[in-house]
């Protein structure tokens, strides 16, 4: 069975992916992305769907070649202090189920909610992945050193967002990532 596909995703902290400025500098907490599916487009570009599958600590940069290449340490994945992490889940289902409530109710999403995993980290995971939140909280969220404290974070978030999606009168921004790319 040939080995998976795969190649490192970082967030950019400061400067732009294109551009004569360029990146000038990345966060410290990326995550290895394995290819699930290829399909090749009519005009040679391609669709890929990836899924995240092991954290890492960035720890030098080599910007010599065309596509940015660096030096990495895997993370650990820990659940921490696991009563914790047990208590801290299922407070996040709870709140999870919430806000993918107040999302309906805004529209935003038909919501069907799925049985959420009692994994501590698996759970972490999905609610990060799902939320409709900025890259500074998504990034935190990666950041985080085990599902305990990842989980603990989520349940504020979902909290704020929740709050903010009942409270005030906007809906959250569409998802841009799955937009064409202007640099307009």
């Amino acid at each position: 069975m040939p080995e998976p596909r795969a190649f490192g995703v970082i967030a950019i902290r400061e400067g732009r992916e294109t551009g004569p400025d360029g990146v000038r500098t990345l966060h410290e907490v990326g995550c290895i992305a394995t290819l699930r599916q290829v399909k090749e487009l009519d005009d040679g570009r391609y669709d890929l769907v990836t899924i995240g599958t092991q954290r890492f600590l960035l720890s030098s940069v080599d910007d010599s070649k065309p596509y940015l290449q660096g030096e990495v340490e895997l993370l650990a994945e820990a659940v921490g202090d696991e009563n914790g992490a047990a208590l801290a889940a299922r407070s996040v289902q709870d709140a999870f189920r919430t806000y993918l409530g107040a999302l309906a109710e805004r529209g935003v999403t038909q919501v069907s909610i799925p049985d959420l995993p009692d994994d501590p980290i698996l759970l972490s995971y999905l609610v990060a992945a799902s939320m409709v939140i900025d890259l500074r909280d998504k990034q935190a969220l990666l950041a985080e050193p085990d599902a305990l404290h990842r989980l603990v974070t989520e349940r504020m978030l979902l909290s704020r967002e929740t709050t903010m999606l009942r409270t005030l009168t906007a809906t959250p921004a569409p998802d841009l990532r799955n937009s064409p790319y202007s640099s307009n």
